[in-house]
């Protein structure tokens, strides 16, 4: 069952609408395997690498179930190009590459959600980074914010291992899904306001699916302030690390500084810091206390 008015919150259509947002163009199934070409060669769905499995999905009648709505979600947001700028950007540094990731072949697309449907935490960023998640195609993964949010995860018990390479590595996520309200690598790490409210009817769409979430963690205050806006939050609380938002129809928000190099290399953000975030999160949520740190 889902979290009190949780129906409500997000509007009938499930998309950003309700919330006066403006939203990306909604392709159709055949318009967006147009764009990604032969069905066969299209990327493996990143729910495959959490708790759930793609074989175990089924129909539930005319409902379909998170890990479906979730498929469908991720279909959107790869064929997405609904920012010109955004679409210019991810594509140029794709080509371009950095000297160090030479020989890879970079993602260069909307970077999807990813994790277990079932989760009962959320974590929302900014967006992709330009040579970490937009070349690797997982959210988080391959650059230094990456390393000490997975490795965070790991020690809290959210995660299978402390490290992530690639969106085809061995790494499971459990009771956790992480996200952005922006999927496309923007210039500078700064999407305009045009740009993120194109793309926050994914993230409206993504935490109504997951309807176990109880707990969204805000790393930095530019998703605190999209999920403050998204949950009608009034008066729209301020910022800060360990800042908690009981919402009315939904989860609660807590707030935790990104795990940007700016706040970790300047201690702004320590590792102790991140793993109290998340141990708040794990409990707010009702799951047991999980600690790796002494093995790790």
């Amino acid at each position: 069952s889902g979290l009190p008015g949780r129906s409500g919150w997000a509007g009938r259509s499930g998309d950003g609408r309700a919330r006066g947002w403006s939203f990306p163009h909604e392709d159709t199934e055949q318009a967006a395997l147009g764009r990604l070409g032969d069905p066969a060669a299209r990327p493996a769905p990143l729910l495959g690498r959490g708790a759930w499995q793609a074989d175990s999905v089924t129909s539930t009648g005319s409902d379909p179930s998170s890990a479906e709505v979730l498929a469908q979600i991720e279909t959107e947001i790869v064929a997405c190009r609904a920012c010109p700028r955004l679409v210019e950007w991810r594509e140029r540094v794709a080509r371009e590459k950095r000297a160090a990731f030479a020989d890879w072949d970079y993602w260069g697309r909307g970077v999807p959600g990813w994790g277990d449907p079932q989760a009962s935490v959320a974590v929302v960023g900014l967006a992709p980074a330009a040579h970490g998640a937009n070349r690797t195609g997982r959210m988080f993964c391959g650059d230094r914010s990456g390393e000490w949010l997975y490795r965070a995860l790991w020690r809290a018990g959210f995660a299978s291992q402390g490290h992530t390479e690639s969106r085809d590595d061995d790494m499971v996520l459990s009771d956790v899904w992480i996200t952005s309200p922006v999927h496309c690598a923007p210039p500078d790490n700064k999407p305009t306001i045009t740009e993120r409210d194109n793309c926050v009817g994914y993230l409206e769409r993504e935490l109504a699916a997951l309807s176990n979430v109880s707990v969204v963690v805000s790393l930095g205050g530019f998703g605190f302030s999209v999920l403050a806006r998204l949950f009608d939050v009034s008066p729209r609380p301020r910022f800060g690390h360990g800042v908690e938002v009981a919402t009315a129809a939904g989860p609660t928000i807590l707030g935790c500084y990104h795990v940007s190099q700016q706040n970790t290399f300047t201690g702004r953000l320590t590792e102790e810091m991140l793993d109290d975030t998340f141990a708040r999160a794990r409990a707010i949520a009702g799951l047991a206390a999980h600690d790796n740190r002494a093995r790790g």
